[in-house]
């Protein structure tokens, strides 16, 4: 038994000495295989360095911008031992940890990056050394197979095999893309630091190390913190290799990154900026700089030219309140093309940070926001015409701080309709109109129109007052939905890509048109935000906004002056300004009117020029009605002149209850009863804005309705009735009193405003209220819009006193 054991465990030995020998001769035919149709190692110095030059033009062909070959330009090769001991040791512990002791590739990291794209079914892990990625830039293509990984690990091992690692890191360090027309570490050194590769501080190695991987992505100019996180993410690496100290890390990590600023020969340079970030993260650098595409982008270089003009212009004629920068965004609607964008009123200037995109970088946008907020108005029920209230309140916002709104001018102007307020740019109104709507839906309208970081707002009444950042770019972009009748605008930069000998490469369609806004509410806003006539009492005539031909526009200014904006659309194109510092010094009392409007003026003109032009184009749906200036409701012989205002045709208003005539006992001076001798009774034209308006709207002089029948003639006693004044269609509580002498019953009608006839919901209830619910209203089966609650109490003779009360049904979130 013993000696079978033993003649097994030899067999066995064989046969696994065997099959090790048939897999190694596999290996080594798999090698022989591929390496003999491999180019020679020999020819990495030859082939290193190899690029053909890309433009950028514009929509017509004029050229923005050409990437120059660094050979001819800004490339100075570096010897190894010209490299900083750190910057290696950075590149090492970032790129490739095993690169000393590795034979070119690393098996370990093939199999693990092989388990992983098998789990996602695709290339999600990479596993290429510092040599397989030097093999990519010079010897083999990008696609991702698994033919190719093999060529590519093989011809790594030949170069470890026949070159040094040291001339291996050098080339690679040569070779390698840094962003921002570097090529090399040399020329990055040159680029963002004005130093020679040699002087490079940890901190800056590790800056330079960590944008390796993606340029766009961890630019120091473009991406700021992202950078920053990407350095400190190398010297980690490093500090776990031990390549640095705990000490030496400390001082690296609170090094600032200073940066110097770019020298390069653009036109229209933050808009070429943005063209090739996304054209890197799109094709990556190695395709990118060694295509010879031509990129044939949106913009409209003549007017472009203008714009940069207008902005260095009016910007200079602002310096006396502060203002030392801008910046111009120009939009079609019909397709989102960027025919113009200004990033900053000098992008050479450093005292202005001028390389800094303000059209791309978020900032409070004020008042330009409202627009948004009376949209979601509209969206739940309301009109232009829908009464607001202009005078001071206390908003509850966050708990236990509640929130006083007050207007640029610090004056209150009453009752008006929302055309009025949001024409004149009406604080205390739109927070109103906020508390009512939520804080949320403001966010989510945003998030609809493409503003890309409102989910990041902070919720709160603020934000109808422009208390949550966005960018320029996307500000444009929502104002041209409106100019786009309620349609999707995606800003695009890139048309069309085509090689040398003309034949196409790619072509970036507008995106698909999706409805986001309902076009006769679009056409709503479009028409007060055009409505020069109703913008005059904060304006004044002759304004920056009134152009010569049709175009709406809002001004914005934050209250601490930081921000100042004017945005604004013609059928044809969309266009936002904005005014302010990029280190958010905040400005002296700087006006939308006077800072940014007059560029948006100027720009408008010099793209559209200064004849009549077609106006916007009015979508079915909509009826005009002559209604009250005050109520917003059709206009009776009580109201004062009025005006035709649009609603959408299923939801007309009914008659004015603002403005009427009421019976008066003279000798109470109160609501006149059946029991009130005729002699006694007048009638008495009063304005009926609500009870909890009496005090104020008494204090302006302006006569308001007894709120409690004739004590001397009627009975006693107190009948009212309460309900929500908004709420969505369900069961609502209504409450009120129902004490008078002798009660018998009480029951509660309903009626739309809009018409005659009252439905009873209740029958005769029999029980006195004192102070409560007099029932449980299921509006359910109610459509949305405005409805009058009718309480009757009868006594034990039969006589009546009623109470009403108006509610909204809307649909959407209710008033708290």
């Amino acid at each position: 038994m013993g000696r079978a054991i033993w003649q097994g465990l030899i067999l066995g030995l064989l046969a696994m000495l065997f099959a090790g020998l048939v897999a190694a001769a596999v290996g080594l035919g798999i090698y022989a295989y591929y390496a003999g149709n491999l180019p020679l190692p020999e020819e990495l110095h030859a082939r290193a360095n190899r690029f053909k030059t890309m433009r950028l033009l514009d929509r017509n062909g004029a050229l923005l911008y050409e990437v120059i070959d660094p050979t001819g330009g800004r490339r100075r090769l570096a010897s190894y031992s010209e490299l900083p001991e750190h910057l290696v040791d950075a590149v090492v512990a970032t790129e490739d940890a095993s690169f000393f002791s590795n034979p070119g590739f690393s098996l370990q990291a093939i199999v693990r990056a092989l388990i992983a794209n098998l789990r996602a079914g695709g290339i999600a892990q990479g596993a290429s050394t510092i040599t397989q990625q030097l093999v990519k830039m010079t010897f083999l293509t990008d696609e991702q197979t698994l033919e190719r990984k093999v060529k590519e690990a093989i011809l790594a091992a030949e170069i470890t095999r026949r070159y040094s690692k040291e001339e291996i890191l050098e080339i690679y360090l040569n070779e390698a893309y840094l962003g921002n027309l570097s090529y090399g570490v040399a020329a990055a050194a040159e680029t963002y630091f004005r130093k020679d590769v040699s002087q490079l501080t940890l901190d800056e190695s590790a800056l330079l190390a960590g944008m390796l991987q993606s340029p766009p992505s961890y630019d120091p100019y473009t991406q700021p913190e992202d950078a920053r996180g990407r350095r400190d993410t190398v010297l980690r690496l490093m500090l776990y290799q031990s390549s640095i100290t705990m000490a030496e890390f400390d001082e690296a990590v609170r090094a600032p990154i200073i940066v110097a600023p770019l020298r390069i020969e653009m036109k229209a340079p933050h808009f070429v900026m943005m063209v090739r970030q996304e054209l890197e993260a799109r094709y990556g650098s190695e395709q990118l700089y060694s295509s010879g595409w031509d990129v044939y982008t949106t913009l409209d270089l003549p007017l472009q030219r203008e714009a940069e003009r207008l902005v260095a212009e009016g910007v200079a004629d602002l310096a006396d309140v502060g203002a030392n920068n801008g910046a111009l965004v120009a939009l079609d609607p019909a397709n989102g093309d960027v025919l113009a964008l200004v990033g900053s009123a000098d992008f050479w200037s450093e005292a202005i940070q001028g390389q800094v995109n303000m059209a791309a970088r978020p900032r409070q946008p004020g008042s330009s926001i409202k627009p948004f907020v009376y949209l979601v108005a509209l969206e739940r029920g309301w009109s232009p015409a829908t009464m607001v209230m202009d005078v001071t309140q206390s908003f509850p916002d966050l708990p236990g701080q509640p929130y006083i709104p007050t207007n640029y001018d610090h004056q209150q102007w009453g009752a008006m309709s929302l055309r009025t307020a949001l024409a004149n740019s009406r604080n205390i109104p739109a927070v109103g109109a906020l508390n009512l709507l939520g804080p949320s839906s403001l966010t989510s309208v945003a998030q609809r129109l493409g503003i890309s970081n409102a989910a990041n707002w902070t919720p709160g009444l603020a934000l109808a007052l422009g208390a949550g950042e966005a960018p320029l770019l996307d500000m444009t972009a929502a104002y041209a939905v409106l100019a786009n009748e309620g349609r999707a605008v995606t800003p695009r930069l890139i048309g069309r890509i085509a090689d040398r000998q003309g034949r196409l490469v790619t072509q970036d369609p507008p995106a698909a048109p999706r409805q986001l806004v309902d076009p006769r509410l679009a056409f709503m806003l479009t028409d007060i935000l055009d409505d020069d006539q109703a913008r005059q009492r904060a304006f004044g005539a002759n304004n920056a906004l009134a152009l010569p031909f049709p175009a709406a526009a809002k001004t914005g200014t934050t209250n601490d002056y930081r921000d100042n904006w004017t945005i604004g659309y013609a059928p044809d194109l969309a266009m936002g300004v904005w005014v302010g510092n990029a280190d958010n010094t905040p400005m002296e009392q700087l006006s939308g009117g006077r800072g940014a409007a007059p560029i948006w003026r100027a720009a408008m003109l010099a793209a559209l020029g200064a004849e009549a032009r077609p106006g916007f184009a009015r979508p079915d749906g909509l009826v005009e009605v002559d209604v009250c200036p005050i109520s917003g409701q059709r206009r009776t012989s009580s109201c004062p002149s009025g005006r035709n205002e649009l609603f959408l045709q299923e939801s007309t208003p009914g008659a004015c209850t603002t403005h009427r005539v009421v019976a008066v006992c003279s000798a109470s001076g109160q609501l006149a009863t059946e029991g009130c001798p005729s002699d006694l009774v007048h009638d008495v034209q009063v304005t009926d804005l609500g009870p909890e308006w009496d005090a104020w709207a008494q204090g302006q002089g302006i006569a308001t309705p007894p709120r409690e029948p004739c004590a001397v003639h009627g009975f006693e006693g107190r009948v009212m009735i309460q309900a929500p004044e908004r709420s969505q269609p369900a069961v609502i509580a209504v409450r009120g009193a129902t004490i008078v002498p002798a009660f018998a019953s009480y029951q509660v009608a309903v009626r739309r405003e809009d018409q005659p006839d009252w439905q009873l919901v209740t029958p005769d209830i029999t029980a006195p209220v004192e102070e409560g619910l007099l029932f449980q209203w299921d509006a359910s089966a109610f459509s949305p819009g405005r409805y009058l609650l009718r309480l009757t109490v009868r006594d034990q003779q039969g006589r009546e006193r009623s109470a009403e009360t108006a509610i909204e049904l809307a649909i959407g979130r209710s008033a708290p």
